[in-house]
């Protein structure tokens, strides 16, 4: 685990996401599964019927599995996709299997933009989410870019906690000690890692060999 002290953001950004890179494609197939078997079978996962993921880059865990068997359940899965005008803008598309995608300007595929196949964020059940680094405090460290912090900023207005349900997922090299949060940063319900779940005291059902 990388401890934060004296580090930037940016240094710290920078360590993590050479951590990530560094696994082997058989490393990222293992974590995959490791990450399936974790979500797969949890209430929070099997309840959900709108669920937001993303397809990986830049060596992030690859929620491939849990999106075929999101499809395969019948729920509704949605990916993020870039907005052409405002190019801050971010918004969820649904995608069905076998689906054709194109690159968006970062090279991420994602489907192409059909405002008739969005939904409002607010309107979906999970949003299971990358990042370069947690903590088990729900922080959440991106890759600067704030857009799932714009997509998600009204809830830091909401005076309780309401949908969508916000989990980061992680390869277990991406821990941190601590990570300080800026006032417009959106706090994480947890974060499920290859190992194991992280949570942060919000409205999540952990498994049973949970550490909380």
């Amino acid at each position: 685990m990388i401890e934060t002290a004296g580090l930037s953001r940016a240094q710290l950004r920078r360590l993590l996401r050479q951590a990530r890179r560094a696994l082997g494609p058989a490393q990222q197939r293992d974590a995959a599964q490791r990450l399936y078997q974790q979500l797969a079978h949890n209430p929070v996962f099997r309840r959900a019927r709108h669920v937001a993921l993303y397809l990986p880059n830049d060596g992030e865990i690859d929620p491939g599995p849990l999106l075929r068997e999101a499809q395969r359940r019948g729920k509704a899965t949605y990916l993020p996709i870039l907005n052409a005008w405002p190019r801050t803008k971010m918004v969820f598309q649904r995608v069905r299997p076998g689906e054709p995608l194109r690159p968006n300007r970062f090279g991420i595929p994602e489907p192409k933009a059909a405002p008739r196949k969005q939904r409002r964020v607010w309107a979906l059940d999970l949003v299971l989410m990358p990042l370069v680094g947690f903590d088990d405090a729900g922080g959440r460290l991106g890759m600067g870019g704030g857009f799932y912090d714009r997509s998600l900023a009204y809830l830091n207005r909401r005076k309780a906690w309401r949908k969508p349900l916000l989990l980061g997922l992680a390869h277990e090299c991406q821990k941190v000690g601590h990570l300080q949060q800026a006032n417009w940063d959106v706090p994480l319900a947890g974060t499920v890692s290859d190992r194991t779940w992280y949570l942060a005291g919000v409205n999540a059902a952990a498994p049973r060999n949970s550490p909380r």
